[in-house]
């Protein structure tokens, strides 16, 4: 008898060494902001072999991934990618929103300092996030022994993505010409990021997100956290997040084609294949978890489309929402901003103001949606508290129910026609922009790579949000506690 409990005991200590739960040393997240799906393909042919080529040839690709809610911004772009999670949930309504009727942005915070200058730049922190992140469920599941790292030019990039529990975020004062972090984080930067910072050969005042260079320094440093903290070296997987941010700003100015785009997205691939190869070596091939997408897309410059017979708009919500200012005065017989402000595509009441006038805050919508949609170039106007009743096409509807925080998001929504834009232009301007949710703003890349990764593609609609599903599948944890997105099953390796 003695002898047979010996031998289940034996067994069952087995099955449990067996059934122990395997994770990859790193996960690695890599966003390349304003990257519209389709330059995977516009630029292949210019591409090296060892970076976006490798990811497409060698990593599983959701050909149809998209974003699903508005507006297609930044911050957003990068808080639902980590948390699978869109607006309605996590909280981050733009890059500025509102709370109590006062102008926020998305990650400002005056009871923090900065660290590594003595600038405004480094007061930032993740105080706005209202759901975890994938790392902060990798700590969780580790007990908190995971490190979990940010780093990007903007600030809102290596923040947001990071979560609340990371290690530490690190993003450029541009002011200061260096990295810093916030004291949310740590007292004082670790000597290696001084380091680092004392190799920077940008000049104080000089933006490097304006240049190609940018996104070397990103990759630059991404490599240098992961060797000097040791990431994917113990016995917790480590995670880092990293944010080019040199592609939107440099689009933002020179728009979506020509020379300056081309520099920076070779710049991007050259970096990534560096980066790419450091990874092999540093943690080991096949012993890291990477995935590549965008925060959101990119809009043609409104000038090269008529140059071309396509069709496009530019609508001035500032000026439009000061005449309905004009009219509600002249209603109600009272000067006042009864709009307080218009941001991306959300318009915003000025609630506190209207109740201390007692101005009925439903009559003034009512007035406002009413004029709103009299402007014929505006495509659709919501009422954002009855989305769901709207007469819009179910998918933009889903979008704008899925982008409305009831606390965060403002009161109106206003979507422009194709290709349209809420500012006007002249005839000079070259930039793109975004934050709609026509393909051109929310058709982004989705490219896993690495461990437990199959090599392929597929066309099967997928959406930002399963980013953070998948991953957490993949690892075997929960997944972030505002996630609704689904895991694609179809990345991993078939281990049958």
């Amino acid at each position: 008898m003695k002898k047979f409990v010996l031998l289940l005991a034996l067994a069952l200590t087995g099955f449990a060494a067996n059934a122990q739960i395997k994770r990859p040393k790193l996960v690695v997240g890599i966003i390349i902001d304003q990257m519209r799906w389709d330059y995977l393909n516009y630029y292949y042919d210019q591409y090296c072999d060892g970076g976006f080529k490798r990811l497409i040839n060698e990593g599983f690709s959701c050909d149809n991934n998209m974003i699903n809610y508005l507006p297609t911004v930044t911050a957003i772009g990068h808080t639902s990618t980590y948390t699978g999670a869109t607006p309605a949930i996590h909280g981050i309504a733009g890059n500025n929103f509102q709370i109590d009727g006062k102008d926020v942005y998305c990650c400002k915070d005056t009871t923090v300092e900065s660290v590594g200058s003595k600038n405004d730049a480094g007061r930032m922190s993740p105080c706005n996030l209202l759901s975890t992140t994938i790392g902060d469920q990798i700590r969780l599941a580790t007990d908190f022994n995971s490190k979990v790292i940010g780093v990007a030019l903007k600030d809102r990039a290596a923040i947001l993505p990071a979560g609340r529990s990371a290690n530490a975020a690190y993003w450029y004062d541009t002011k200061a010409g260096k990295f810093v972090t916030s004291t949310y984080y740590m007292p004082q930067l670790p000597k290696w990021v001084d380091k680092f910072n004392g190799k920077i050969k940008i000049k104080p005042g000089t933006d490097p997100k304006m240049l190609p260079e940018g996104a070397t320094m990103t990759f630059d440093l991404a490599e240098a956290t992961v060797k000097n903290e040791q990431l994917g070296k113990g016995k917790y997987t480590d995670m880092i997040c990293v944010s080019i941010s040199s592609t939107d700003a440099m689009s933002h100015k020179y728009g979506t084609r020509g020379e300056d785009n081309k520099a920076v997205y070779m710049a991007t691939d050259k970096g990534l294949a560096h980066f790419l190869s450091f990874l092999d070596k540093e943690v080991g091939k096949g012993q890291y978890l990477l995935f590549l997408t965008a925060d959101h897309g990119g809009c043609h410059n409104p000038n090269y489309l008529a140059e071309h017979k396509i069709a496009t708009v530019g609508w001035d919500g500032y000026k439009v929402v000061a005449n309905i200012n004009a009219k509600l005065a002249e209603k109600y017989g009272k000067e006042g901003k009864y709009i307080s402000s218009i941001m991306d595509c959300r318009v915003y009441l000025n609630h506190g103001w209207l109740e201390a006038n007692n101005i009925d805050a439903d009559e003034v919508k009512a007035f406002a949606i009413k004029q709103l949609k009299k402007e014929k170039d505006l495509q659709w106007v919501v009422d954002m508290e009855h989305a769901a009743t709207a007469s819009v096409p179910q998918i933009v509807r889903e979008r704008v129910i899925n982008g409305y925080n009831l606390h965060r998001s403002g009161d109106i929504m206003v979507l422009p026609r194709p290709a349209g834009f809420t500012w006007t232009y002249d005839d000079k301007y070259r930039g793109a922009s975004h934050y709609n949710w026509n393909p051109y703003d929310s058709h982004i890349p989705l490219i896993f790579m690495g461990w437990h990764v199959r090599q392929g593609r597929t066309a099967t609609p997928t959406r930002i949000i399963d980013t953070a599903a998948t991953i957490c599948d993949l690892l075997r944890i929960q997944m972030p506690n505002g996630c609704i997105g689904d895991a694609i099953t179809e990345v991993e390796i078939d281990k049958k």
